[in-house]
């Protein structure tokens, strides 16, 4: 991994990548009332087919160094990622603001995609995995990623960038 301080015009610290992970796999809670910042934080862009981008918030899930989420194929993330999987995912919270580049991929292994509805079970959202074995259901979803059946996507991360927002501050962008 390459590491650029990008505050130390300002003589700050670099921050380190093992915090920005170790804050991660605390699992910030995003619901409000739940210990986290007390509302959804997690934005994920995706690319139009214009070139334009697509930004909408989403419920994320930080496990295993990645950033996981759900979206129906019908729903414009999906489309978007089925197209082009390149996208970015950031989330702002209590020590640091965080934006992560990287690629999308559909994850069709049942085991990990029963891993992903347990820990969104275990979060507030009682997704179950579907008859395939490869997507969820639920009762209910976010508004924005359409109709169920909804599939898992993983993000593989190329690049990540955080601010500082707690003393003493600082900028870093990592390159993986």
């Amino acid at each position: 991994m390459d590491t650029k301080n990008l505050a130390d015009l300002y003589s700050l610290p670099e921050l380190d990548w093992a915090n920005v992970q170790k804050t991660l796999d605390a699992n910030v809670p995003q619901a409000p009332g739940t210990g986290g910042p007390n509302r959804h934080t997690y934005w994920l862009t995706t690319i139009n087919p214009d070139g334009s981008p697509h930004m909408t918030a989403l419920g994320a899930l930080w496990l295993d160094g990645a950033f996981w989420f759900t979206t129906g194929a019908r729903s414009r993330k999906g489309r978007n990622l089925a197209r082009d999987p390149r996208c970015a995912i950031s989330i702002a919270i209590h020590d640091f603001d965080l934006t992560v580049n990287g690629t999308a991929a559909q994850v069709i292994d049942p085991k990990a995609v029963a891993e992903i509805a347990a820990r969104y079970a275990a979060d507030g959202w009682p997704a179950k995995v579907d008859d395939t074995g490869q997507a969820l259901t639920a009762e209910y979803s976010a508004p924005s990623a359409g109709p169920p059946p909804w599939h898992v996507y993983r993000i593989t991360a190329s690049t990540a960038m955080a601010l500082g927002t707690v003393e003493p501050g600082g900028a870093a962008r990592w390159r993986f």
